[in-house]
């Protein structure tokens, strides 16, 4: 008898609430892209770390335009002027040169005219006039990066500017991505009466990698029972995270469940109240948490996002990050169904206000293309009739 549906925010839930973080560790920072910070990061030092030049001129006393300056030395960057500054003298500075002391401005090189050694100053310059402060971006010691931060390249650079040469990172997850079914063939591969090309293994890789997993090549389990056990059973052991693609139904050759069940998997939730994805199964084993996703392409691409992708990153402590506006008008009218979500993947065009979602092409759980120039999911409450055109639905980022 098959389990009663549950909302896809229960089923979020039920899975969050089986998650446990990993255990960090040190990289370098030039190998922390797409990591996730397991500590906060602080500031080693204030950044600057000395009084710099906003720009290629003179480090000057503030005053007036019309002042004749005796330049008596040079700040270069990484070589700064050993000489204070006087009454009556200029420095010359690059750009991120070191202010020389006594200096309390910079005036830019175009505001002087230069002669015999001298320059005169063709614009006044007030007290801090194009000069960057020590500690002006970052104080010693503060915070620069909070614990479950995704490292993307301007985290890297702040982390580097505030002194760091390793990070403290979550590991990441281990995945085992299995397909099941006797017709599906390799990419390329000639097909024969009734096979397809197994298209589910390279996105589900590859999704679980942009979600920071370490995937591999997927695996095939045959429908024979005791092939299907033997995959399960050797995933269990090397993964945090198992994917399965099909074979969670309930027909002749649906072998995952009993599979799984036998190799000791508790079993939290089958079936959602999700178009498409109805036959999303969930469970742990210890630590190791198992989804049983449908065999359409496009039911496990929306069931991955929905149920694994926040997995995988609760796995690595992430804080949820949303880059994507929340809602959308839907730009045409969708029949809903009466008793399930629908998760349709729509493009996204701007209009006056909200942006506008249209849905990107037939919405078939086995038409690919549909996710083919897609934005975005847009969830659709389930109900009688018809939603109409202009009504504000949420959306769900998909991923790519």
């Amino acid at each position: 008898m098959p389990s009663p549906l549950i909302t896809i925010t229960e089923a979020q839930q039920r899975v969050i609430e089986r998650v446990r973080r990993l255990e960090s560790e040190r990289v370098r920072v030039e190998d922390g892209l797409d990591r996730v910070l397991a500590e906060d990061l602080v500031a080693a030092e204030d950044v600057p770390p000395f009084a710099s030049s906003a720009m290629d001129g003179y480090a000057v006393l503030a005053g007036a335009a019309g002042r004749l300056l005796t330049v008596v030395g040079e700040s270069r960057a990484g070589a700064p002027s050993p000489r204070s500054l006087g009454e009556g003298e200029a420095i010359r500075i690059s750009t991120g040169a070191c202010v020389p002391a006594g200096a309390t401005a910079v005036i830019a090189q175009e505001n002087v005219q230069q002669r015999d050694g001298q320059i005169e100053t063709g614009a006044a310059v007030g007290a801090g006039e194009n000069v960057r402060h020590a500690g002006e971006d970052l104080r010693a010691a503060s915070t620069v990066l909070r614990s479950g931060t995704r490292l993307g390249a301007w985290e890297l650079g702040a982390a580097v500017a505030a002194g760091a040469a390793e990070l403290v990172v979550t590991r990441r997850p281990r995945v085992a991505v299995l397909c099941t079914g006797d017709e599906l063939r390799a990419p390329g591969e000639p097909l024969g009466p009734g096979e397809i090309h197994n298209s589910n293994a390279p996105m589900l890789v590859a999704l679980s990698e942009r979600c920071g997993g370490l995937a591999g090549s997927a695996g095939r389990l045959a429908d024979d029972r005791s092939a299907t056990e033997a995959g399960l059973s050797d995933a269990l052991e090397r993964a945090d995270l198992v994917v399965v693609s099909g074979g969670v139904s309930v027909g002749p050759h649906d072998h995952v469940k009993p599979a799984l069940a036998r190799l000791g998997v508790q079993e939290l939730f089958w079936g959602v109240a999700l178009q498409p994805g109805k036959p999303t199964w969930f469970g742990v084993r210890d630590r190791t948490l198992v989804f049983g996703l449908p065999g359409n392409p496009v039911s496990a691409v929306v069931t991955f996002t929905l149920f694994v992708a926040p997995a995988l990153a609760a796995l690595q402590g992430a804080v949820p990050e949303r880059g994507l506006e929340l809602e959308a008008e839907l730009g045409v009218g969708v029949a809903r169904n009466p008793r399930r979500e629908q998760a349709l993947r729509v493009r996204l065009e701007r209009g006056d206000g909200r942006p506008v979602a249209t849905p990107n092409g037939p919405q078939g759980s086995h038409v690919i293309t549909s996710l083919l120039g897609a934005h975005a999911l847009a969830m659709i409450p389930p109900g009688t009739g018809e939603l109409r055109a202009g009504t504000v639905v949420r959306l769900e980022e998909l991923l790519d």
